[in-house]
């Protein structure tokens, strides 16, 4: 997981401000905060400096924006966002703050009001959502949401055949070059997709009978990961970690029915490098949830 000296600063952090050692306090202490994606809330923010992160390193943002066409699953509810209340301006300087604007709201502050199913944008797959006896998304220790993250890259592979797969053989070839894949680590297939945003119709890849063909793990490469290697996790750059013309979704149920998560819709997998990169997947709580929308960041 991280490394020791990261970890010392983010201790040292938490004991200057004589706070009791808390999941809110690391997130603090490392200067990023979790995403509660399907919640409410209002509050201001800490008068107290967020620590910086540790010295030296880059951060990274493994999260798409999630907009109102971002893609879906074919037949999912798309992302909706409806404004409840805004501040408007009184006519003074750029970003004065003047009367509200709302629309029933009775609140002094900008809210919004959103609709998603759980598995939209950059997303958290708990092993509920493929498992009868898998935990749900709030349940998923803290300890497995902060680990190392190993890419493995198969873009050039993917580019000239959209329904490749991450294969057994691909992970060996990987450790034959960079060692053994780090305990408890999330692996994450690059296929270079997220470059297809831009293109209307280009991410989810549908044929004319509407079977998407994009990259995904194969099934036999994740009954390997799960049995013969100690990961807690996979991630994929594409809307999951099945290939897309997929009807058996064998990576789901040999991942989550080992009690493994899964991170979809991952962003920027490109700029890390194949190991040595530890990841934090802030994701949500809601009781019972199959997975959610979430904040990913990784540093180096």
């Amino acid at each position: 997981m991280c490394s020791p000296r990261l970890l010392s600063q983010v201790y040292e952090s938490i004991e200057r401000e004589d706070r009791k050692v808390s999941r809110r306090s690391i997130f603090a202490a490392l200067g990023v905060t979790a995403l509660g994606a399907t919640a409410l809330a209002g509050g201001t923010a800490s008068a107290t400096p967020a620590a910086r992160p540790l010295e030296g390193s880059t951060l990274v943002d493994l999260t798409h924006v999630l907009t109102t066409d971002f893609p879906v699953w074919p037949g999912a509810q798309s992302f909706e966002m409806k404004n409840l209340a805004r501040i408007a301006s009184t006519g003074g300087s750029l970003g004065s703050l003047g009367s509200l604007e709302s629309l029933g709201s009775g609140s002094s502050f900008y809210l919004n009001e959103l609709r998603m199913g759980e598995h939209t944008g950059t997303h958290i797959d708990a092993p509920a959502h493929a498992s009868a006896d898998g935990i749900t998304v709030e349940k998923i220790p803290v300890a497995d949401l902060i680990v190392p993250i190993a890419v493995i890259d198969i873009s050039v592979r993917a580019e000239a055949d959209n329904n490749t797969v991450l294969t057994r053989a691909d992970i060996l070839d990987w450790e034959t070059v960079h060692g053994m894949l780090p305990s408890r680590s999330l692996v994450a297939m690059n296929s270079g997709w997220d470059a297809r945003l831009s293109v209307d119709g280009a991410f989810t890849n549908q044929d004319a009978i509407g079977r998407q063909h994009t990259p995904g793990f194969d099934p036999d490469a994740v009954d390997f990961l799960v049995r013969e290697r100690e990961i807690v996790a996979l991630g994929s750059d594409t809307l999951s970690i099945d290939a897309g013309r997929s009807t058996t979704y064998g990576a789901h149920r040999n991942a989550l029915g080992s009690g493994k998560y899964a991170v979809e819709a991952l962003a920027n997998l490109s700029t890390l490098p194949p190991v040595g990169a530890t990841v934090m997947i802030g994701a949500p709580t809601h009781a019972g949830g199959s997975g959610g929308p979430c904040r990913v960041i990784a540093w180096h």
